[in-house]
């Protein structure tokens, strides 16, 4: 299908026509999406290919080909390709269980019902189900299922607010509007004789562009734009209902064209164990080649005296015929059993993660979800986080909680709202204050472009800011109600008197003027100016006889200290005909053709002038729970945060301060820029200003705005910019689309090495989630997007401390245990093979019976395993959470890599050594045995297997740091299983024929006492050297670690562990936040760097929407909707 050609990225897309009321023309691609991996088609083929793309996989699938050729395979037929079939039956189903989560996920998604139009009457349909052309009845609340064109609206004027913090990430409602030409088609006889179409732009990922011309039968054609259109994944809100054309759907959506393309994800261990595995196959074909040359040499040197070993006509075995049986003699090296044991540890990990209580949300009832099993070690390693703001830090919720006025501070911490009694108290007894007091709530109620709506006797507002919602909300529960707008009047019930106040002129909130203004005209008839904006702004404008300057500034500084989002208030009185003069100015400016806004905003500044101060407000940013905390313990794991948004700067900078991931005393680089050279200067010269301390962490925060950022990242600059960011305690990226944000993630993660991990709650969070090593979806408000597409998802950005310090670690500590382990024992059984060449003449024999060589790795030890990777703990969760310094030990993966291997290795090279030569030596010179028997090879060999299952399985103890009842069950059970199998496998014959070798070797070999004298020395002496290095290790070269061990073990109560940090730790493992950070030589001298107290201004209003706010105020009339409304 085109559609699907396109998301493919194999054409790029053409211009469309759409059809209206005429679905027959239309074909494009559906409503439908899918983040799973598989579809009952591709499930096989595509899983085969996974799974033979591992190196391993595909060794043993080679083996298993070569073990069917006759005469070639000294260890059977079946030995390899049966364990190998049931690994991939078990990842099979590994697979389909995690897919079908993900199906299931998709499911709730797809099966979300809208109304569409279908043959006369609005019909309620899955999402699914929804094609481009149809016309679509959205109810207030509602997500869109679609792109679609706004035909009419419930609204004055056709308007509708949307929630956009889903694409976006802004708080702040956005302002649509439908054509007039289609305003008046709401019921469903006229949209059913709507005939005609739209032309338009193809699908593409620029949220803010769109370009089509509207068609209808024997009408003039109408230009349609961004501001008619509304797009998948916004919320509908403060309209009661809307109706539109569908014109892109499913993956052509401008959401899910913002996706990337979801990636195959493997932890950083993975890529080192396959590493690892490649380096041993190198090696295998080299013992190989050994064993050929070697069987050469002893060929010619013996081959003489012993004519019977000659073959058939004198030739000799092919050189490529005998490295093959060398290969399949000791293909086990590799062990076959760690990619299932891997598999089902994995997976009960994941369920660990699924179970856990402490991540359990009682209000939405989730629980965390582990979507995949195969990154659980990959939490223990994250280096850096990148975090969105709205929903993943926040709670999209904001509450009027303090105030000063007239110099007096008002409202308390632990109160969510402001409650201060002492507020109405001065009011009730007269205070020298109450004038201040009434004009300051008279402003907060008239300031703002809200709108009430009576229900019964409670008052609903509906506002596209969350900020002037919280202040109208806060001061209704003061006793300062806001009743009533007409076009040109608001109405004020204050303390059980009504005032009415005339509405003549609303002075625009933008970024750039930082305020905004009215012009009233009070009960009693004066004209006066309303001003509520940023401190800097209001400040500067204030009249000399205005008071409470100082004092006032002072509760700005406090309040931005609490992370709070402050606005002055102020105002002045208009002479009449001061007024009159503006006011033909203001219309003047109005009308001109070129340079309206600046014409408009030099007006509104002439007016602004001469105010008198009220006080400031005090906005909360709710966060969600315990966010400071958490990302208190975070920076002490020594995990760099990034907060990625496409919010305001200033409101980051806020949330910022709020969850105190920058300080007040923390410089703060600001980039903002309009050109490639004008970025490149304030780059380099801050590098410069860092001098040495660049490329090392400084208590200094980076903040850039997506405009910015696009030339940061341009050819030439991207390496300094990253080299900076780097250098930085904190990263803030404002204003980033979601192309942006996966590109930041996808810098780090290509030039740093390092994990990343990207956690959001949108789906403009999608492809920074799918960039990432790891990518975390939180349960939010805003659809199911972020989890659909995440590696694991949570209810709250809490619950990560969690997820990373405990669960992250144990798991680390736990797959790299069992990685090592099922490496260690298999070197230490199969280079058994090797020793036994040099004394079988490089034959190709094998020492052991081939049933019980190919079982050790699937029963007789896989118990061990499964308990190092299932239950293994480095120290109590308690510890983790207490001591968060303890992550560094996973995060620089100092327990597993290159080294460690291959010292592990080296290790099990030994014991085997030991294994082989000391039963050997003790049986060289034979030995007579009960009833005239024997001593053959495979006595030898049943002497050493049992020896070296007793010495993996004891050497599993000591690597254990949690001893449970699970693991004496898998230690010693193990050797008792291996006991009693050889026992009965020993008495088979020839009652089951099979194995006929083996008959009555238990009875020799267990009343031999060379046996059980062996079953003590052998295992004795090849574990005595790991005994003394742990001793030694844990006496002399304790790790951090161990101190918390030792604490745990001895249950000393009341230790202070930061002075055992201080003294064990080296400087070079001390990059963790143990301290406040100690001051660097370097002076910031450049623009960019704002050095000053934090401003706690932070305000958030649509602007240059397709209404302006003047235009807004003056359409809403409460009357007319409540008659609507009756």
């Amino acid at each position: 299908m085109d559609w699907q050609r396109y998301w493919q990225g194999l054409e790029v897309p053409t211009p469309r026509t759409i059809y209206i009321n005429d679905p027959l023309r239309n074909s494009f691609c559906p409503n439908w999406i899918s983040t799973a991996k598989y579809s009952k088609w591709s499930f096989l083929p595509r899983y085969l290919y996974l799974q033979f793309s591992k190196a391993a996989n595909a060794f043993f699938l080679f083996i298993s080909i070569l073990q069917q050729v006759p005469d070639m395979s000294p260890t059977g037929k079946y030995t390899t390709l049966l364990p190998l079939m049931v690994i991939l039956i078990i990842s099979g189903i590994k697979e389909i269980l995690e897919d079908y989560k993900r199906h299931m996920a998709d499911r709730l998604v797809n099966t979300k019902t809208t109304l569409v139009l279908r043959q006369s009457s609005w019909d309620r349909i899955m999402w699914q189900e929804v094609n481009v052309g149809d016309i679509i009845k959205a109810l207030n609340g509602e997500f869109l299922p679609a792109d679609m064109v706004l035909i009419s609206s419930s609204e004055p004027q056709s308007m509708c607010y949307i929630a956009t913090s889903n694409l976006d990430g802004e708080t702040n409602l956005k302002i649509r509007q439908a054509l007039p030409e289609t305003a008046g088609m709401q019921t469903e006889q006229q949209l059913l004789n709507i005939s005609g179409k739209i032309e338009c732009e193809g699908p593409n990922r620029h949220f803010s562009c769109f370009t089509g011309t509207l068609h209808i039968t024997d009408r003039s054609p109408v230009p349609i734009g961004p501001d008619q259109v509304l797009l998948r994944g916004t919320q509908l809100r403060n309209t009661q209902w809307i109706i539109g054309i569908v014109v892109y759907t499913g993956f052509e959506s401008k959401l899910m064209q913002n996706a990337v393309k979801s990636l195959l994800k493997r932890s950083k261990v993975e890529k080192v164990t396959n590493v690892q595995i490649l380096a041993l196959l190198l090696l295998l074909l080299a013992m190989s080649l050994v064993s050929f040359v070697g069987s050469l040499f002893w060929d010619r040197a013996n081959r003489a005296g012993m004519w019977y070993l000659s073959k058939e006509g004198g030739k000799s075995s092919s050189f490529g015929f005998d490295i093959l049986v060398f290969i399949i003699l000791y293909h086990n090296l590799i062990p076959i059993s760690l990619l299932v044991t891997l598999e089902i540890v994995k997976f009960i990990q994941a369920q660990f993660i699924n179970w856990d209580e402490d991540m359990h949300d009682e209000k939405s009832g989730l629980h965390a979800m582990a979507r995949t099993s195969n990154l659980n070690e990959e939490l223990g390693q994250v280096k850096y986080l990148f975090s969105d703001k709205t929903g993943t830090l926040t709670c999209n919720v904001m509450t009027f909680k303090k105030c000063t006025i007239a110099g007096i501070p008002y409202g308390q911490s632990s109160s969510c709202e402001l409650d201060d009694p002492a507020l109405l108290a001065n009011i009730k007894n007269g205070h020298p204050t109450e004038e201040y007091i009434k004009e300051f709530f008279f402003l907060l109620c008239m300031c703002h472009t809200v709108f009430p709506e009576r229900d019964g006797n409670n008052m609903i507002y509906h506002a596209s800011s969350p900020d002037e919602a919280a202040l109208v909300k806060g001061a209704k529960n003061l006793g300062f109600v806001f009743t009533m707008r007409t076009p040109h009047a608001v109405t004020i019930e204050a303390l059980g008197e009504e005032y009415t106040f005339e509405v003549l002129n609303i002075l625009e909130f933008s970024s750039d003027r930082k305020r905004m203004s009215v012009i009233v005209r009070t009960p009693a008839g004066q004209l006066r100016l309303y001003c509520k904006g940023a401190d800097t702004v209001i400040y500067e404008r204030l009249s000399k006889d205005s008071l409470f300057m100082a004092e006032t500034l002072t509760h700005l500084e406090h309040f931005a200290m609490e992370g709070l989002r402050t606005l002055c208030v102020a105002y002045t009185d208009l002479a009449e005909e001061e007024y009159q003069h503006w006011l033909m100015d203001y219309k003047s400016a109005s009308t001109v053709i070129q340079g309206r806004i600046q014409r408009l905003e030099a007006c509104y500044d002439a007016i602004e002038k001469e105010f008198l101060l009220l006080g400031a407000t005090a906005i909360e940013d709710l966060l969600q729970a315990h966010v400071p905390e958490t990302i208190s313990a975070l920076l002490k794991a020594s995990i760099k945060i990034w907060i990625l948004t496409g919010d305001k700067q200033e409101t980051a900078i806020h949330i910022a301060y709020s969850c105190k991931l920058i300080s007040g005393h923390m410089p703060r680089i600001l980039l903002n820029a309009n050109s490639v050279q004008e970025t490149h200067h304030m780059i380099h010269q801050n590098c410069q200003d860092l001098g040495d301390m660049l490329d090392k962490e400084n208590d200094v925060a980076l903040i850039i705005d997506g405009e910015t950022l696009k030339y940061a990242m341009s050819f030439g600059v991207k390496t300094k910019f990253l080299n900076l960011a780097l250098s930085c305690r904190a990263v803030l990226c404002c204003r980033l689309s979601p192309l942006q944000k996966a590109e930041i993630v996808e810098m780090v993660k290509k030039n740093v090495r390092a994990i990343t991990l990207a956690i959001g709650d949108g789906a403009n969070d999608v492809g920074m989630i799918q960039t990432a090593h790891v990518g975390v979806g939180i349960s939010g408000n805003e659809g199911m997007q972020a989890t659909n597409n995440s590696d694991y998802a949570i209810a709250q950005f809490s619950y990560l401390e969690k997820l990373l310090l405990v669960h992250g670690a144990w798991n680390y500590f736990r797959v790299t245990k069992c990685i090592l382990y099922c490496f260690y024992k298999n070197v230490v059984l199969y280079i058994i093979g090797l020793w036994f060449t040099f004394v079988n003449g490089f034959s190709g024999q094998a020492l052991f019976e081939r049933w019980c060589f190919s079982l050790y790795n699937m029963f007789f030890t896989s118990l061990p395993p499964f308990t190092l990777g299932i239950f293994e703990q480095c120290c109590s969760q308690k510890n983790l959470l207490k001591h968060p310094q303890l992550y560094t030990i996973s995060q620089k993966g100092k327990i597993f890599n290159t080294r460690v291997f291959w010292v592990e290795c080296m290790n099990a090279l030994g014991h085997s050594f030991i294994l082989f030569w000391f039963p050997t030596k003790m049986l060289m010179h034979d030995m007579v045995l009960q009833h005239g028997f024997t001593t053959n090879y495979l006595f030898l060999g049943n002497f050493i297997y049992t020896y070296a299952v007793v010495t993996v399985c004891l050497k599993a103890g000591l690597e254990m740091m949690s001893w449970t009842k699970f693991s004496h069950l898998a230690i010693w059970g193990s050797i008792i299983i291996w006991l009693v199998f050889f026992t009965v496998y020993s008495y088979l014959w020839p009652t089951i024929p099979v194995a006929p070798e083996m008959s009555g070797q238990a009875n020799m070999i267990l009343t031999c006492p060379y046996f059980w004298l062996g079953f003590i020395i052998v295992p004795t002496t090849c574990l005595i050297n790991d005994i003394l290095w742990k001793v030694m290790r844990n006496t002399y070269k304790r790790s951090p670690l161990e101190n918390v061990r030792q604490l745990e073990s001895s249950k000393v109560k009341g230790f202070e562990f930061s002075s055992v940090l201080e003294k064990r730790m080296t400087a070079t493992n001390l990059q963790m936040s143990l301290a406040a950070p100690q001051p660097h030589e370097f002076i910031l001298r450049n623009n960019s760097v704002d050095l000053s107290a934090p401003h706690g201004y932070a305000f958030s209003q649509t602007e240059s929407a397709v209404i302006t706010q003047e235009e807004l105020v003056h359409y809403y009339n409460t009357l007319v909707s409540e008659r609507k409304g009756s």
